[in-house]
């Protein structure tokens, strides 16, 4: 069943002015966690020079294969089933990777994984995009922020709004080395590291 996010609706305009300067040069995009897949058919629609992987848990792929198949878009592969505490074998290597509000609906030791994979997954020189709300040393960058991380702690203890300082270093740890912070609308933020 082909499932909508109205979120995805509204910030879909703005990371693709990210995607257009960041993978101007790029040619295969792994998605994680491509969710209803809308993004995943905007952004290949939009950017034709790449070809786009998307990816999620197996109970949403079949709602990512009615966008593709409604969008027929040549350079959009099927969805992949992919969780990073568990990633599939021979994937592949990718020139990008790309993940949009997942990073707060993890565990930290998804997160933690989430890096680790990503690492495995690039090509040397390869670029990270991720997407979503982060705060700074502690402290939310917005109170919409705050009551969101507040909302998500009670819905799930494991989840909640990551501090950059803490996804720079698990990054760091991978050898990924952060290129740009983007402010983005509605307090999100889109950060950029390349494999060194």
């Amino acid at each position: 069943m082909k499932q909508y996010s109205e979120s995805c609706e509204q910030n879909k305009a703005p990371i693709l002015e990210v995607l257009k300067q960041v993978f101007h040069d790029s040619k295969n995009t792994f998605e994680v966690g491509s969710g209803t897949g809308q993004h995943a058919v905007y952004f290949a629609k939009h950017l034709p020079h790449l070809t786009w992987h998307p990816s999620d848990l197996k109970e949403n792929l079949l709602g990512i294969q009615a966008w593709l198949h409604d969008a027929s878009l040549e350079n959009v592969k099927p969805p992949i089933e992919f969780d990073v505490l568990s990633p599939p074998v021979n994937l592949g290597r990718f020139d990008a990777v790309f993940t949009a509000n997942s990073l707060h609906i993890m565990s930290w030791s998804m997160v933690q994984a989430f890096f680790q994979v990503v690492s495995n997954l690039l090509e040397q020189q390869g670029k990270l995009l991720v997407y979503g709300p982060f705060s700074y040393q502690g402290a939310h960058t917005s109170l919409s922020n705050e009551r969101f991380d507040l909302y998500l702690k009670q819905r799930n203890p494991d989840s909640g709004v990551r501090d950059f300082v803490d996804v720079d270093q698990l990054a760091k740890n991978e050898g990924l080395e952060l290129v740009e912070d983007y402010a983005m609308p509605a307090n999100n933020r889109s950060l950029l590291w390349q494999k060194c």
